[in-house]
């Protein structure tokens, strides 16, 4: 039955996380809260909800939260917005991540990355080759959430801006 996939207990924010720090994947599966008042919380979610009141309502995909879906040519569109491209990567994986659980229930769809204030867009399909890294991905984050302790902390370059620095760097 394919309600009891361990992969439809995985949000599309954690396959996200999990391509940039894999820590704040632990972090946030244990309901360790980031800094609400992070400036950089703060910005993304004025540009979401600015993106959202443009053009619609999120869409609830069992755990995950799609930030739009669109009917496009008679096709399935499904739309993730983000505050810049320097994380493309990560974007296509949690945007490949949607396109799989529609996929897993039967329902055929592409995808559409938007970068609004870069007035970009880059169109993703799920391919063999997304769903491998999403295998491979599935079974990091399933293995990180069985841990006892967080996953010691690594400098990066997110972690300048990241709502977990103190946390992590305290």
């Amino acid at each position: 039955m394919v309600d009891d996939l361990p992969e439809l207990r995985i949000q599309g924010t954690w396959v996200w996380y999990y391509a940039i720090c894999r820590r704040e994947v632990w972090l946030m599966t244990h309901a360790i809260q980031p800094d609400e008042d992070d400036p950089n919380l703060d910005y993304g979610r004025f540009l979401h909800e600015r993106a959202l009141t443009k053009d619609g309502e999120e869409v609830l995909l069992g755990v995950n939260r799609l930030d739009r879906v669109i009917e496009k040519n008679g096709d399935l569109v499904v739309i993730e917005i983000k505050k810049s491209s320097q994380a493309v990567d990560s974007a296509r994986l949690q945007l490949a991540h949607y396109l799989r659980q529609l996929e897993l229930r039967g329902v055929q769809a592409s995808g559409e990355l938007r970068f609004p204030e870069e007035r970009r867009k880059e169109v993703v399909y799920l391919t063999d080759n997304l769903r491998d890294q999403l295998e491979i991905i599935y079974r990091g984050i399933l293995a990180i959430i069985d841990q006892p302790v967080p996953p010691a902390p690594e400098w990066i370059k997110w972690c300048a801006h990241c709502a977990y620095r103190d946390f992590c760097w305290s």
